[in-house]
């Protein structure tokens, strides 16, 4: 089980054994049952060949926690007939994985509202057979949800299929008009409540999964916590505010990032805002944490780290940040403080990660813990030790 990719724990002997009768601290807790109460969209989320893998991240985050919509199928012919549930995190969850469209609406005997193209490949770019399936799935009457960098609104090929079908096709990363775009202005230093980014060593790591569990729990605890979503999955799963930070104009990054925490502020009157991280700030490629960190100008940063992860996932040549160098590399560049940091566990064992939680502690000096193997209480707890002021607004113990 992974955070982001969905590896699972490789539990072998006794390990098994010792997570499923764990006491409450250790056992697998992972997100909150998905509220399906009042959902009115059904979907599909394709995802061939990369469900449980870095590339299938947004499918892998659909099927833990979806606002928007009721996740009904995964198409992955590499998977076929396996609970996709169990693939993520050993539990079942009655979403099946299917060999192909055809196969899943037979299974369903219903064609669900949305077709969801659920992967995030390095090229941002449907393949010729990829063009193929979502073709096919408009022509059954299933409107897309693309969170590509292609917009499909623009290609003739899928305007005349929308209009063949009666269909549409959401492009969850086209970004508002330039001239409605804006810029950084200062007003951040008006949201009073603490801003909690959730950064990471490296892109697909499980930043979003442990922001999306951290605001479950600081609102289960009665402190009202706000996410801002910076990516195609948060927005594809609900998220009431939030941007596709890589598909904005760099010029405008900070501002369209200050403004969406101020329009979240003025709306929710919350007691914290978490805001999700993209890539890494030491990442070459990917250069999204930076305007996180200048754009919402956050109290905090929770690092997310992957300690069994020998290189940078799309780039086999580059080796992976110590969380050392990443937390010196952003309390330099950013006038923030790393207040603690969080495990994904691919390719771990429950043993490895609490050797990992308590070497990190002794290292760095800050709070660790596995958001998902772990239970949610010690996130709340290490938000807790940096801005004690919020324990006035818990109406829930934290022992």
């Amino acid at each position: 089980m992974s955070l982001t990719t969905g590896l699972k724990l490789p539990l072998s002997g006794s390990s098994k054994n010792h997570l499923t009768n764990a006491k409450d601290d250790n056992k697998i807790v992972g997100l909150p049952p998905r509220i399906i109460a009042g959902k009115t969209h059904t979907a599909i989320v394709y995802c061939e060949g990369n469900f449980g893998a870095l590339d299938g991240k947004t499918a892998n985050g659909l099927v833990r926690h979806s606002e928007k919509y009721k996740i009904l199928s995964v198409i992955d012919s590499q998977k076929t007939g396996l609970d996709s549930g169990v693939v993520l995190d050993d539990k079942p969850n009655d979403i099946p994985i299917n060999r192909d469209l055809t196969e899943a609406l037979e299974q369903l005997g219903e064609t669900p509202d949305y077709f969801i193209f659920g992967m995030a490949p390095l090229s941002g770019m449907l393949s010729t057979h990829e063009r193929g399936v979502v073709i096919e799935a408009m022509s059954h009457g299933m409107n897309i949800v693309n969170g590509l960098h292609e917009f499909l609104n623009e290609d003739p090929v899928f305007a005349a299929a929308c209009v063949a079908n009666n269909v549409t096709i959401l492009d969850i990363r086209r970004p508002r008009a330039k001239r409605d775009l804006r810029m950084f202005s200062g007003g951040i230093t008006k949201v009073t409540c603490p801003r909690i980014a959730v950064l990471g060593t490296d892109g697909a790591i499980g930043k979003r999964t442990t922001a999306t569990i951290l605001t479950q729990a600081l609102n289960d605890q009665g402190i009202k916590a706000v996410m801002v979503g910076t990516g195609q999955t948060g927005l594809i799963q609900g998220a009431r505010h939030g941007i596709a930070l890589d598909a904005i104009p760099s010029q405008f990054c900070s501002g369209e990032m200050e403004a969406t925490i101020i329009e979240a502020f003025e709306q929710e009157h919350p007691d914290v805002i978490i805001v999700e991280g993209q890539g890494a700030l030491s990442h070459p490629a990917y250069l999204t944490s930076s305007f996180i960190l200048r754009g919402s100008r956050p109290n905090g940063v929770v690092l997310q780290h992957a300690p069994a992860r020998s290189h940078l996932g799309d780039f086999p040549d580059m080796p992976m940040p110590s969380p050392a160098s990443e937390i010196n590399l952003i309390e330099t560049f950013a006038d923030t403080k790393v207040i603690g940091l969080t495990i994904n566990h691919e390719n771990m064992t429950d043993v490895q990660v609490s050797a990992a939680i308590t070497r990190y502690e002794e290292q760095l000096g800050i709070p660790a813990t596995d958001a998902l193997a772990r239970s949610p209480e010690h996130l709340v707890k290490m938000v807790l030790a940096a801005f004690p002021q919020l324990e006035k607004t818990l109406t829930v113990g934290v022992h």
